[in-house]
């Protein structure tokens, strides 16, 4: 287990809170409270991280990101990437 995960905040909270299911009301609203929690994470940064790294992206709100929300953070920092070349 990476270390940073023992002083996260989602540690306190019922991990289903971080996977929503759906993309309805009720699971953006879920996603939404799962980010704030994420938001006082003083390890929000290697969290994000450590999913972005996955070779298979995993699901759910990491880092407070949302998997939608990191696979275009992903693709900005490509094409970013691409334009330097």
């Amino acid at each position: 287990m990476d270390g940073w995960r023992a002083a996260a905040a989602c540690q306190e909270v019922d991990p289903d809170l971080f996977f929503p299911v759906g993309t309805g009301s009720p699971a953006l609203v879920q996603a939404e409270e799962a980010k704030k929690v994420c938001g006082r994470c003083s390890v929000r940064e290697p969290c994000l991280r450590s999913a972005l790294a996955q070779p298979h992206p995993p699901s759910g709100v990491w880092g407070g990101l949302t998997e939608t929300e990191r696979r275009s953070l992903e693709r900005r920092a490509r094409r970013r990437a691409d334009d330097r070349r």
